[in-house]
């Protein structure tokens, strides 16, 4: 008999941790690997974040704290979705998880009984199925298609919905397409649900601040003020503040969700880390300018990413909205023989020639449900961007 409980049998592991572990790897071995796997920000954490996390551990700031959150968090978070989002949070509509991950797990497992179904537009991140799939509940998985930007359109969504759905999960700006809803797109898919009162919305606002081109983000209960009963608001500081490791996410919705959140988490971690609290409360208050100055950077490293993924023939590339992701297409090189006569069966034989014949790490399109597709985080320098897409155009040009 194994040890190994079943329920794991229904999920693998993370596809984007794993290439990053192996592009690891294979730098340790002594490979030239150029990463463009993970979605983690080059950039370093602002000096006067960093600031406040050694002031709270001067200050002893290092015990335990309520499991939810400090006090100075909720009230920061608060303001913030005051501020950027027009929607008002009580501190007992508020949580605080180690990172946005956790969040959305405990949301998951808080409220999915067997048979419920969770609708994940597909391109998703990868953690969305597996995460339902782990609280027993249902993965309901609808592809968008490029040609709509990759984003859920009104009937997509009214089609996949039954008397068992629970929740729809939207990802704005996503990852990982880098697809943003705009005002127009989120209004068409609020509507939809309006008109179903049983489902209920996981907005996973991790990208809000990384948008360029003047675009607008919008999250829908904003939106929709209807839906804001029935709204589970989710964000954190990793990826606008470079925080990936500080492990801080959020979310804001209904009491009685957050009440069965913090029971869930609460005989798991407990609190976040106290520091890395104090350390968000900065990042929400303090100055925001250095968010448009790196977002000027990433804007420049996509502009430069897809005009160069564009000229290499059998390759096309959206222009994204958002996020540090492109989701460019392979289709065309499927069939085509590598030099040593490997037939490129999927998105995953591809990213596998790339890694092995040219030391480039990326995700293969079949781990965020819709293929043949690849995704690449131009989070990484400009110099190392050029060089990882002069590498890809010299694996596709000696395919046969």
């Amino acid at each position: 008999m194994s040890i190994i409980a079943d329920s794991l049998s229904r999920i693998k592991p993370s596809p984007t941790m794993a290439v990053t572990q192996k592009a690891a790897e294979l730098k340790a071995a002594g490979r030239d690997v150029i990463g463009l796997g993970a979605g983690e920000p080059d950039f370093d954490t602002p000096d006067n974040i960093k600031e406040a996390a050694i002031a709270a551990i001067k200050a002893g700031d290092t015990k335990y704290t309520a499991v939810g959150g400090t006090p100075a968090l909720k009230q920061a978070i608060a303001e913030k979705f005051k501020r950027d989002n027009g929607l008002d949070y009580a501190a007992d509509q508020i949580i605080v998880g180690v990172g946005g991950k956790q969040v959305l797990y405990n949301a998951l497992m808080a409220s999915l009984n067997p048979g419920d179904e969770v609708i994940i537009p597909a391109p998703y991140w990868v953690s969305y199925p597996d995460m339902t799939l782990l609280a027993n509940g249902t993965p309901v998985i609808v592809e968008c298609g490029e040609k709509n930007g990759f984003k859920l359109q009104a009937e997509e969504l009214e089609a996949a919905i039954t008397e068992n759905t629970k929740w729809l999960i939207l990802n704005s700006p996503s990852n990982p397409t880098g697809g943003a809803y705009s005002h127009d797109d989120m209004k068409a898919v609020t509507d939809v649900l309006m008109r179903h009162p049983n489902v209920w919305v996981m907005s996973d606002d991790m990208y809000e601040h990384l948008v360029y081109d003047g675009f607008t983000f919008v999250t829908p209960a904003q939106v929709e003020p209807g839906l804001y009963d029935r709204t589970l608001t989710i964000n954190g500081v990793s990826k606008s503040y470079a925080m990936t490791g500080w492990r801080i996410g959020y979310a804001g919705g209904p009491a009685d969700l957050i009440k069965a959140m913090s029971k869930v988490q609460s005989q798991s971690t407990s609190n976040p880390c106290s520091v890395s609290q104090a350390a968000a409360v900065e990042a929400l208050n303090g100055p925001q300018d250095f968010i448009a100055e790196r977002n000027a950077v990433f804007t420049e490293r996509r502009d430069m990413v897809v005009k160069l993924i564009n000229e290499i023939e059998g390759l096309s590339c959206l222009t994204p909205e958002g996020a540090f992701y492109v989701y460019p297409s392979c289709a065309a090189l499927m069939g085509r023989k590598t030099p040593d006569g490997k037939v490129l069966e999927s998105d995953g034989d591809f990213v596998t020639y790339l890694l092995e014949a040219e030391g480039v790490a990326s995700v293969q399109g079949e781990a965020f449900g819709l293929s043949p597709y690849f995704r690449i985080s131009y989070a990484t320098s400009t110099d190392a961007l050029s060089e990882a897409c002069a590498r890809i155009k010299r694996a596709v040009d000696a395919l046969q």
